[in-house]
């Protein structure tokens, strides 16, 4: 649950910077100078305009293109990720124990619930943090897309589907939230979530939160978040099974 907390923090802090931004309007180029400009934004909307080109100027193909290309290049993130989420389930009925054991909420008996807890993610190799990782790492992308599309002329007046990629869509925005949810529904497969009502609420809280967003942001920008969390989806399904699989052996 703080680890949801922390990435809803991460992600509503990424929102007030980029509404609050006052370079967004103010076309990236070749002679834009600072960090974040000549090594984030101006790679990124020269990597989105070269598969443009490759597509025959299509900016709505290069964007999912590059949103591939940058999934692939996360999946050793996400494998941890999803590990870590595995070991988590698999000692919930221990974490339980330690709860109704310590469940005495003074500071020492909660300064002892702490350690055991941390002595058992040790011993089960569970980072607590793990969850957040690909989140965090997401947050310079998903920054560097939007000033790559707001500050790109030819992306944010392009047209895709019936999309115009510099403008918000409503229906994308739906589509964000609910393949949002589907892929976290995913990723606490396997009985995590009806354990914890704290992370049931939170498999609603993100999607809602995220869909919200996406109501007020560039349909570019929900775009990338859609294609990302398509091939989540599938990573996660090509992942999870042979780890079932595994565990299936060994208990047989």
């Amino acid at each position: 649950m703080r680890n949801k907390i922390i990435a809803l923090l991460a992600m509503a802090g990424v929102l007030t910077f980029l509404s609050g931004c006052t370079q967004v309007n103010q076309e990236i180029t070749s002679d834009s100078t600072g960090f974040w400009n000549e090594y984030i934004v101006f790679p990124l909307s020269k990597t989105l305009l070269f598969f443009a080109d490759l597509t025959g100027g299509s900016y709505g193909l290069a964007i999912i293109l590059v949103t591939i290309i940058i999934r692939v290049l996360l999946l050793p993130l996400n494998v941890k990720q999803l590990k870590s989420s595995k070991a988590m389930q698999d000692i919930q009925p221990e974490l339980k124990e330690l709860r109704e054991k310590y469940s005495s909420k003074d500071a020492q008996t909660q300064q002892k619930l702490q350690q055991e807890t941390m002595q058992l993610f040790q011993k089960n190799g569970v980072n607590p943090l793990a969850g957040c990782l690909p989140i965090v790492v997401q947050m310079p992308i998903l920054i560097g897309f939007y000033h790559a599309i707001m500050r790109t002329t030819e992306i944010q007046t392009h047209d895709f589907l019936w999309l115009q990629l510099g403008t918000s869509d409503p229906f994308l925005a739906i589509l964000t939230a609910a393949t949002t949810f589907l892929q976290q529904k995913l990723m606490m497969a396997g009985g995590a979530a009806q354990q914890n009502p704290q992370m049931q609420m939170m498999l609603y809280i993100m999607p809602l939160m995220i869909g919200t967003f996406a109501f007020f942001f560039p349909s570019a920008l929900a775009l990338y978040w859609i294609v990302g969390n398509l091939v989540m989806i599938l990573q996660t399904i090509f992942i999870r099974k042979p780890m079932m699989n595994k565990e299936a052996g060994g208990e047989n």
